[in-house]
């Protein structure tokens, strides 16, 4: 029986995270799972934006499965530099504490750990023996 997953390459670009979120909006609904579409659509955004700024203009590659009772996905890029959480902020944030000057606008991110860590069940990443790592979540339908 063949696996049903999803396991396409594509490019480290813009585009990708739009890509991949349409095609696992077909298999959300396929599966019967669009009532988690929202928290697999920022997951799948935030692994992607991540291998996207680890190698920008390369091949990445991006899986959605179903591992028993969980949804697993996955991205890998040819970075061998691992993921690390940002420190937590010092103040909350809101639209208020957010420096929005331009020449700041990009320091207002690179929660995406965190916000993987808080809708998935586990969250890690694995360095693959032929390069590269892949950056996983489990989230539970």
């Amino acid at each position: 029986m063949k696996p049903d997953c999803l396991n396409i390459s594509i490019l480290a670009s813009a585009a990708a995270s739009g890509l991949a979120r349409s095609l696992t909006n077909a298999r959300l609904i396929k599966w019967g799972y669009t009532h988690i579409s929202d928290d697999v659509f920022l997951v799948a955004s935030e692994l992607i934006a991540n291998a996207v700024m680890a190698t920008p203009r390369q091949e990445i590659k991006y899986q959605i499965s179903r591992d028993g009772d969980e949804i697993l996905l996955a991205v890998w890029d040819s970075s061998t530099s691992v993921p690390v959480p940002r420190p937590a902020p010092p103040v909350e944030l809101t639209l208020e504490t957010l420096d929005l000057a331009p020449e700041r606008w990009d320091d207002n991110g690179g929660w995406g750990i965190p916000i993987i860590a808080t809708l998935a069940v586990s969250s890690g990443y694995t360095l693959d023996p032929n390069g590269g790592k892949w950056v996983w979540a489990r989230l539970k339908p």
